[in-house]
């Protein structure tokens, strides 16, 4: 239970991160799409641990295997099995909470239900597991791209650190020419300093990931409890860490009067478009062919470098001591999985009116 995603193009992850690999099915992919490994590799690379002085230092290359689905570079229709193999586990790392919980972990709540938890790195828990999510949003991608559809998310708040300059105002190209992935050079400086400072002082941050789809067909979407801002929503807080979601205007909208948060509708050639988009995109749970974006609040990393008074297992208080590879804040390397899950969702919605050729996609 709870290990798929989607309905047509659907996902099933499988894997822990400290077992012998993670892996992924998917399906509902159509055939004959041509598959660019090489764009597969890109995207593991933007999540994989150890790449910058501001995440876990754990070296995974997160070099990955298709056993099934593809041939001769090309999808068949039929389901396609990825395998990726972890080569860094330091279990050891973990025996000194075996019995113990971790505060603010699913170590807990695992065991509850469960009546035993993999303690190593936090088992299936771990966001380890988006590994599995990033090379299945990657061929959604893929997918998305023979219809024109882009998705860039970008890290807009790191702490009390925000970017407030409105998505179309900003050159979303620039987030991948740093390590914080902020597409405004100055305040991924700021960024940066804060989080190896926090890094520096043994304990972690949160922040928050921005998120735009551009050239979304008008009418994808599903009332009245399948809206597509109520997937992507599901979809962005399946991911590890997350604490909240909103798109369009979001809380902010809440200041507004309905005279100004009204997107009046204009006839643009052979198109209706809106002149405002405090909507983000999706009306009534439909797209309406605007931008699409939204926001997914990221809470700080559980593990701090510090001990913690918790319990263990048989009820008795403990002392737990931060040990181990752990990144001081998750928003650099979850702009990727953010990506990820959106293309999914447009992949799977897309498709919900589509028969299964790429011709007709």
């Amino acid at each position: 239970m709870g290990n798929s995603f989607g309905k047509l193009f659907k996902i099933t992850t499988f894997g822990e991160s400290h077992g012998l690999a993670l892996g992924v099915i998917i399906e509902g992919c159509p055939a004959g799409l041509k598959i660019d490994e090489a764009k597969l590799i890109a995207e593991m690379q933007r999540r994989k641990p150890g790449q910058s002085k501001i995440t876990t230092q754990r070296k995974e290359e997160d070099e990955f295997e298709i056993k099934s689905g593809v041939f001769e570079g090309v999808t068949t229709g039929t389901p396609i099995g990825i395998v990726i193999n972890n080569s860094d586990q330091k279990s050891k790392d973990y025996s000194h909470i075996s019995d113990k919980f971790r505060p603010s972990h699913a170590d807990f709540t695992y065991f509850e239900k469960y009546g035993l938890r993999d303690y190593r790195g936090g088992g299936r828990s771990s966001a380890r597991e988006t590994a599995a999510r990033v090379v299945a949003g990657a061929i959604a991608k893929q997918l998305l791209e023979t219809k024109g559809i882009s998705i860039q998310a970008y890290v807009s708040q790191v702490g009390d650190l925000k970017l407030e300059k409105y998505h179309a105002d900003l050159d979303l190209s620039q987030a991948e020419e740093n390590i914080v992935r902020c597409p405004d050079p100055a305040m991924a400086e700021e960024m940066i300093e804060l989080i190896d400072s926090v890094r520096k002082d043994r304990d972690t941050i949160g922040g928050v990931v921005s998120c735009v789809i551009k050239n979304t067909p008008v009418g994808i979407g599903e009332p009245v409890f399948d809206r597509l801002h109520a997937e992507l929503g599901k979809a962005m807080l399946s991911i590890n860490a997350v604490k909240g979601f909103e798109y369009g205007s979001g809380f902010e909208g809440v200041k507004m009067r309905g005279s100004s948060h009204n997107d009046t509708f204009v006839q643009d050639g052979d198109k209706v478009r809106t002149l405002t988009n405090h909507s983000g995109g999706i009306q009534g749970g439909i797209s309406n062919g605007e931008d699409i974006y939204f926001n997914v609040a990221f809470k700080p990393v559980a593990t701090i470098m510090t001990d913690q008074e918790s319990v263990n297992e048989a009820g008795e208080a403990v002392v737990v001591s931060g040990k181990g590879r752990h990144d001081p804040c998750v928003v650099p390397r979850a702009v990727p999985i953010v990506e990820a899950m959106a293309a999914l969702v447009i992949a799977d919605y897309i498709l919900l009116s589509k028969s299964n050729k790429l011709q007709d996609f």
